[in-house]
């Protein structure tokens, strides 16, 4: 008994020695997410953020196996309040952050998140953050995925995005951004495959600088953007899916006869498109396409997929010379 009593104690003193065999958590780490858990009402879905429990074992808390630090924050959900604290910045080893469906979370984005320079996901989406979309997102280089989706940003879009070099899914849809699309979007280096600006207040040209950028998806559609869709589209170009409905994009649809063969969804509905359907349309094979409310005249092209749509995607149009389709 006495050899039982002793070993227990040697180890509790071991232990108290070198408490990071005892607790994965890092001191700093804990600190600060407590920290953010008081600036968000210390809310019922963080109950686990205790100092009585390791850290890494806490709700939405992801620590890396190799250095224990705190490498992941998601919160999904929650009756979370308040704001996003300053504090946040200081997890040195967030790769990513997520706060989603947090309708109370208001506030804009404080500009600590800067500091994060390993950040790769940055998702801030179903909050009612607000204010313009901070133009210090561009110093976090090392992100691939930005989601300010279905938020209150208002303003323009900040053409310093564009120097995120591996930046690889934007998504900016469901605000009230205002403005024009950013000419400095031409100079996205390598790939962006994808970036959705739906549901907002944008106005003016597509910038010709597009055509240097390859996408796989785009939805643009719900604004107010206008002129021609010729730069997105090209035999070298990969995109799969693409969304322009409910604009005033007004341009001969008949000269736009390339379209690269990875496209299978193309969505032109609501504008202004003149002209009549490019025969190159029946080599793709889409698996959904609407061009319907537009200007457009003649019969649909015969061949490939076209035919087996439901004829109203086509058939509500007015031609320019005052028929309606199919002939004028």
């Amino acid at each position: 008994m006495k050899t039982s009593f002793f070993t227990i104690a040697l180890l509790s003193l071991f232990l108290s020695l070198y408490p990071s065999l005892s607790q994965r958590c890092n001191k700093k780490d804990e600190k600060i997410l407590l920290r953010i858990k008081k600036s968000f009402g210390n809310p019922d879905v963080l109950t686990t953020w205790t100092k009585e429990i390791d850290c890494c074992s806490w709700y939405s808390v992801q620590c890396d196996e190799y250095t224990d630090r705190i490498s992941a924050l998601t919160i999904f959900s929650g009756n979370i309040s308040g704001r996003i604290t300053e504090a946040i910045g200081n997890l040195p080893y967030l790769e990513t952050l997520i706060l989603r469906k947090l309708t109370n979370l208001t506030g804009q984005i404080p500009s600590s998140i800067a500091k994060l320079t390993k950040l790769k996901t940055l998702t801030i989406s179903y909050t009612n953050i607000s204010g313009p979309i901070p133009s210090f997102l561009s110093q976090i280089k090392s992100l691939a995925t930005l989601d300010l989706s279905y938020n209150g940003f208002t303003g323009t879009i900040p053409p310093e995005l564009s120097l995120l070099p591996k930046l690889r899914t934007l998504r900016l849809d469901r605000n009230r951004l205002t403005g024009k699309f950013p000419e400095s979007f031409g100079n996205f280096t390598g790939r962006l495959p994808a970036i959705y600006l739906s549901h907002n207040l944008l106005n003016g040209s597509v910038p010709q600088s597009m055509a240097q950028v390859n996408f796989t998806a785009l939805d643009l559609s719900r604004n107010r953007l206008m002129g021609d869709l010729s730069v997105f589209f090209g035999m070298n170009k990969t995109i799969k899916a693409a969304n322009f409905s409910r604009n005033l994009f007004e341009f001969n649809f008949s000269n736009l006869n390339q379209f690269p063969e990875s496209l299978s969804v193309l969505d032109l509905n609501h504008n202004r498109i003149y002209g009549s359907l490019p025969a190159t349309l029946t080599g793709l094979k889409l698996q959904t396409w609407n061009v319907s409310f537009n200007r457009l005249c003649g019969e649909i092209p015969t061949g490939g997929s076209l035919q087996k749509y439901d004829s109203s995607a086509y058939f509500h149009n007015q031609c320019l010379c005052g028929s309606p389709l199919p002939a004028c």
